[in-house]
């Protein structure tokens, strides 16, 4: 796995998600960039990452992406591939990443199964930083205590020991993509960095998602009792 770099920012923060329960990381890195107008700095490249060129309007984007936005001295890996089976490679990027610029902190964002349909996620926190964890716990953040974290996430947890690093989990009863949940997410980054982003934009796409998701299901429903009906009539 190779880390490839076109700028090298001095001391940013560095976030990152990637696919996982309800594809919070990803929602959620994919609207800071955006909002904040990051631009590319490099990649991280593998062979055994697909090779899929993702087109969008004038760019070509690549599965696994660094962005940096500048005044805010972010640094954000975006990823919308599935990474299974490189989970120590990628932690070990994420890593060496962080030592070439001196990162003041990595932040991981991650999606939890959550047992309980709820419109608002739980927001949990675990870091080795003490005082990062306080900071979130003061805003209504609640600790991790107990789980079990695989993934990325898991790997740069046992890796991380020497580098400031804040894990981050919204939960998510779905697995379907929940803008909901990564807007909790926002929410607290929002506070947390001084960002000045709004969630209410990816809480309005929620909805609109979850109006049209109903639909979707209420056509399947329609169909297959159209599909019973039929069977019905055929049998006599």
């Amino acid at each position: 796995m190779e880390l490839i770099l076109h700028e090298k920012p001095k001391r940013p923060t560095i976030i990152e998600g990637f696919p996982g329960v309800g594809y919070v990381g990803t929602i959620t890195v994919e609207y800071m960039i955006n909002h904040l107008d990051a631009k590319p700095i490099g990649l991280i490249f593998d062979e055994n990452i697909p090779p899929v060129a993702m087109l969008y309007k004038d760019q070509t984007r690549r599965l696994m992406e660094i962005y940096y936005a500048k005044k805010e001295n972010i640094v954000f890996i975006h990823a919308i591939t599935g990474i299974k089976g490189m989970e120590w490679d990628v932690a070990d990027t994420i890593l060496e990443l962080a030592k070439t610029l001196n990162a003041k902190e990595i932040i991981s964002l991650e999606g939890v199964v959550s047992p309980i349909d709820d419109q608002l996620s739980r927001v949990f926190v675990r870091s080795n930083d003490t005082k990062s964890e306080k900071e979130f716990i003061k805003m209504g953040v609640e600790k991790l205590e107990n789980g079990a974290v695989t993934g990325v996430t898991g790997a740069l947890m046992l890796k991380a020991e020497h580098v400031n690093s804040t894990f981050l989990f919204a939960e998510t009863s779905t697995g379907t993509p929940d803008s909901r949940s990564s807007a909790e997410l926002i929410k607290y980054l929002d506070t947390y960095l001084g960002l000045k982003i709004d969630p209410k934009p990816l809480i309005k796409q929620a909805e609109a998602f979850e109006s049209k998701l109903k639909e979707l299901v209420k056509l399947s429903l329609d169909g297959n009792k159209t599909k019973e009906k039929d069977n019905l009539n055929y049998l006599g």
